[in-house]
């Protein structure tokens, strides 16, 4: 159980739980914009984004993780993330995020639902070149 001036926070993927650790805050996107949590946050049900999770450790030291969509909850201390992906900035190839933009940006949108996945795949793309420039 979270203290009064403490977070618990969960991340978890398909394959595992990527990270379980007590924070003292966190940001991280949402669908529509980013968000700050901090201790004594009301409830929330939220749909994530395309960014980077930045949470402060005990310590003011801080841990950092791509998240590639899914869903947030925050509950009586707990915030906890589904997502596809949470990944270190360090596994991130600079080279690699750079060439997942170009084939993006190189794609042919026939219809609006191939712009709207084109969109969706540059955005996540362009984040992941950001994250990797930061590293």
């Amino acid at each position: 159980m979270a203290t009064a001036q403490a977070l618990r926070l969960v991340v978890v993927t398909p394959e595992r739980t990527q990270l379980d650790e007590t924070v003292e805050s966190l940001r991280f996107p949402l669908y529509d914009g980013e968000i700050g949590i901090l201790p004594g946050r009301l409830p929330l049900i939220g749909r994530l984004g395309v960014g980077e999770l930045v949470a402060t450790l005990p310590g003011g030291q801080t841990t950092r993780l791509f998240i590639d969509g899914g869903f947030v909850q925050v509950n009586r201390g707990v915030v906890t993330l589904l997502t596809a992906r949470a990944l270190p900035p360090e596994s991130i190839s600079l080279e690699s995020a750079r060439q997942q933009l170009d084939v993006a940006l190189a794609k042919k949108a026939r219809s609006p639902v191939e712009l709207s996945m084109k969109d969706a795949e540059t955005q996540r793309a362009r984040k992941m070149v950001a994250i990797a420039r930061q590293n």
